[in-house]
C-alpha cells in the first residue's frame, strides 16, 4: 500500500502510468550508453534527478533567450506536470532505451526546437536551435544531475567516473545541436561561470522561480513535492542565490533538507526498483 501511494504522488508531479513495458524490448539492445555507463548511475536514482530537475529549470529560467523559448511556445506555466514528465521521458529514453526509442525522440526535439524562434523580453530574436542556448541548458542540466547525486546519495563517485558522465553527456548534447560542450566536471562549472553576465532576473523568470516555489499538488502529495522543489532551490551553485534575491542556505538549513531526504528516499527507492533501468536491464540481459 505505501509503495502504491509513493507512486501515485510521483505521478502526481511528473505523470506516467504502470510499468515501462517499452524499455523490455528489442532483446540486446544496449542503446546509446549501455549500464557500464555512467550516465545510467546517475540518471537511475528517481530522488536526486527530480531535485536536480528543478534546479536546472530554475537556472534555465535565469537565460532571457532561454526562457523565452518556453515562454512563448510551451505550456509549462499552466501544465508544469507536463513538462517535467516530457523531461523525464526523454532522459529515461535517451539514457536507458533501445537504440530506435532514443534516436528518434533526439530526432522528435530537434525538428521542434527548429521552429520554436521569436523575440525575448528585450526583443532580442531568439531561436531554441541557436548552440549558445541549447549548450546552457545541457549545462545546467548536467551540473545539477550530478551535484544532486552526490549530495543525495551515499554511493560515492570518483573524479574520473565524474569527468566520464561529462563526456558521455556531451555526446548526448552534440547531438541536439550543442557545440563544442566541455568534458570534465571543472570545466561544465567554469563554462556555466561564463553565461552570468547574460543571466537576468525579471519579471518572467520570477514568476517560473515562484511556480516552482510553489509546485501545484494534491494536498496528499503536498509535503514530498514541497521538500524536493526546497531541496532543487539547495542543488543551486552559491552565484546564484544572489541573483534570484535569496540568502545563500546555511550549514544547518542544507544537512535538515539533507537527512529528511535521506529518510524519506528509503521507501521511494524501494518502491521505483522495478523502474525503467531494471526493465532495460533484462532487455540486454534478458
Amino acid at each position: 500500500m505505501l509503495n502504491d501511494l509513493i507512486r501515485q504522488t510521483i505521478r502526481e508531479m511528473v505523470g506516467g502510468s504502470g510499468p515501462p513495458v517499452a524499455f523490455l524490448t528489442p532483446k540486446g539492445d544496449r542503446g546509446l550508453f549501455g549500464p557500464e555507463s555512467i550516465a545510467w548511475k546517475i540518471h537511475g536514482d528517481f530522488i536526486s534527478m527530480m531535485i536536480g530537475g528543478i534546479s536546472s529549470l530554475i537556472l534555465q529560467a535565469l537565460h532571457p533567450q532561454a526562457l523565452a523559448g518556453v515562454w512563448d511556445h510551451s505550456s509549462f506555466r499552466r501544465d508544469l506536470k507536463g513538462r517535467l514528465g516530457r523531461t523525464a521521458f526523454f532522459i529515461a529514453a535517451t539514457t536507458y532505451g533501445p537504440t530506435e526509442m532514443a534516436n528518434n525522440i533526439i530526432s522528435k526535439v530537434n525538428q521542434i526546437h527548429t521552429k520554436i524562434t521569436g523575440l525575448d523580453e528585450f526583443g532580442k530574436p531568439y531561436a531554441a536551435s541557436d548552440p549558445h542556448l541549447l549548450a546552457w541548458v545541457h549545462l545546467t542540466e548536467t551540473r545539477s544531475f550530478m551535484k544532486s547525486f552526490e549530495d543525495h546519495r551515499k554511493e560515492k563517485i570518483s573524479n574520473k567516473e565524474k569527468d566520464q558522465y561529462f563526456l558521455e553527456m556531451k555526446s548526448l548534447g552534440e547531438r541536439m545541436g550543442a557545440l563544442d560542450l566541455p568534458s570534465t566536471y571543472i570545466s561544465t562549472e567554469s563554462t556555466i561561470r561564463a553565461y552570468i553576465p547574460e543571466l537576468y532576473f525579471g519579471e518572467r523568470a520570477k514568476s517560473i522561480i515562484d511556480l516552482l516555489e510553489h509546485f501545484p499538488s494534491n494536498l496528499t502529495a503536498k509535503p514530498f513535492i514541497k521538500l524536493i522543489s526546497r531541496a532543487g532551490f539547495m542543488n543551486l551553485p552559491d552565484w546564484a542565490y544572489p541573483l534570484i534575491e535569496k540568502p545563500v542556505p546555511s550549514y544547518l538549513e542544507r544537512l535538515a533538507v539533507k537527512k529528511t531526504i535521506e529518510f524519506m528516499a528509503i521507501p521511494v527507492r524501494e518502491a521505483l526498483k522495478d523502474g525503467v533501468a531494471a526493465h532495460s536491464l533484462r532487455r540486454i540481459y534478458g
